[in-house]
């Protein structure tokens, strides 16, 4: 592959990140969606849409350490579930960023929405949320490699509700606000002057598109997360009603329309064929969705997969991702190859024909060679190892899959602690032949069991799944959740 080596051409970067969007919420990859998604699905037939990606985890925060890191998100100190608005920092200090390795090649590096990797508040009490909203934050993205940071601590139903602005809160909080509705739910917490929670998700799209509208001549790497279509759920007046479905196909929609935003003002400025745009989730579709009632109108959020939001199955992981770049991406390519959101470090590496070290991007692999449509013998990842909410673990080789838990490690049926007594221990699925992963076949492939085991044993063991030196993890080689089957 030929790397961007003129400082004068290396592209700009744009990775929006949706907050709980389903595989099948997306038009061009659901041939029965009855969401139509028409920015999107511009996107696919301009670009590439990959068929087989998937996040590191079922849920956020776990997958957007990954994404910013390169490295398994089981490997931090965060073991299972997820953080909140007042967690502590999770990215490790001194650790290699997307950002900061970007930074370091000249890049104008900004973040616009929802971090949920934890900061460290001014505190003024003992309590997580006794919180001196006028004093400086520290530790949160201007520490880990972005120029400028403009957004939410977590998702929008954790408290606090207020912008923060690199390294400060806008307004100070004057109110407690809580959202009573199901699908318009967020948790009881003090509430900026200027925080409206419907708000939000336009004026952080604001913000993109001044940082585009301004960009100078230095690259540039926006990373856009989202805190839709998320809880609360929250269209706005333009979009109620307007996919046919329920509120959340209608927030689906205005998150499609962001992106039609975002491509535009490229254009616009003259910056779209230089500029990778990828569009992808950190995880499956949440239940609050309301699975029932989008299936009565014929919508099914996980299209084909099994399982949600949280699972261990196909539907908690496997992830939309379409990437557009004109210089170099061929408009209506479709790759079936397997990969992670973990693969971004790599894959910006290699097209800048950067040299990761050996204490970063420990599990990111270069997506370029597919991106670009080159030749690839064998597959372009050994393996890609998945978590649930609760911790469990999943490695796919192949078409095999093997889950080394009894449920879905999450919030379908059978839940953790609820499986029909007497379930098998792990799980193992042919994905070439059960999509849907209902027949497991652990009993049949004694030998593909071990295998798969002993490949994710050496994968935790070793601190990394690439080549390189043993590095450590959070918890050493071995850690009480989720690792049963190791012991």
């Amino acid at each position: 592959m030929t790397s961007v080596t003129d400082k004068k051409k290396q592209p700009n970067l744009i990775y929006i990140l949706a907050d709980d969007m389903g595989y099948g919420d997306i038009s061009c990859l659901n041939e029965n969606s009855k969401i139509k998604t028409p920015h999107l699905d511009q996107m696919g037939r301009e670009g590439m849409i990959c068929t087989d990606g998937h996040s590191s985890s079922a849920v956020c925060t776990p997958s957007r350490y990954s994404i910013m890191t390169g490295r398994y998100n089981w490997r931090s100190a965060l073991k299972k579930g997820v953080t909140n608005g007042y967690s502590r920092p999770l990215i490790e200090e001194g650790r290699m960023t997307v950002a900061s390795m970007l930074k370091q090649e000249g890049y104008h590096t900004s973040i616009v929405g929802k971090w949920h990797l934890g900061l460290e508040w001014t505190k003024n009490g003992e309590e997580p949320q006794d919180v001196d909203y006028s004093k400086p934050i520290t530790n949160g993205p201007v520490t880990h490699g972005f120029d400028y940071y403009y957004g939410i601590s977590a998702s929008l139903d954790m408290p606090p509700y207020v912008y923060i602005e690199n390294d400060r809160a806008t307004s100070l909080p004057n109110r407690i606000t809580r959202g009573e509705e199901e699908m318009a739910f967020w948790r009881e917490g003090p509430t900026g002057e200027d925080f409206q929670h419907e708000e939000v998700l336009p004026r952080c799209t604001e913000k993109v598109l001044e940082l585009i509208e301004n960009a100078g001549d230095s690259p540039f790497f926006i990373y856009f997360p989202l805190p839709a279509p998320h809880t609360p759920i929250l269209p706005s007046a333009e979009f109620e009603g307007k996919s046919g479905t329920n509120r959340y196909g209608d927030f689906v929609l205005m998150c499609d329309d962001v992106v039609g935003q975002i491509v535009r003002k490229l254009e616009e400025r003259g910056l779209s064929d230089n500029t990778i745009v990828v569009f992808t989730s950190d995880n499956g579709c949440s239940p609050k969705a309301n699975y029932p009632e989008l299936a009565q109108l014929g919508h099914n959020p996980s299209y084909v997969f099994r399982g949600q939001k949280a699972d261990i199955y196909e539907g908690g992981h496997r992830v939309p991702l379409l990437v557009k770049w004109p210089d170099r991406i061929k408009a209506g390519s479709v790759s079936s190859e397997p990969v992670c959101l973990v693969d971004l470090m790599a894959t910006m590496a290699d097209l800048l024909g950067v040299e990761l070290p050996e204490h970063a991007g420990e599990d990111s692999i270069s997506n370029a060679p597919v991106w670009l449509g080159e030749a690839i013998t064998g597959p372009l990842r050994e393996a890609i190892v998945h978590h649930s909410i609760d911790g469990s673990f999943s490695i796919r080789k192949g078409d095999w899959k093997l889950e080394l838990c009894p449920g879905s490690g999450g919030w379908s049926s059978p839940r953790p602690g609820q499986e029909p007594e007497g379930s098998p221990r792990i799980q193992l699925y042919d994905l070439s032949r059960d999509i849907g992963e209902t027949e497991n076949v652990y009993d049949r492939h004694p030998e593909v069991v071990k295998e798969l085991t002993v490949l994710l044993s050496s994968y935790v063991r070793n601190g990394r799944s690439t080549r390189g030196a043993v590095r450590s993890n959070a918890g050493g080689a071995e850690w009480e959740q989720g690792l049963d089957w190791m012991r």
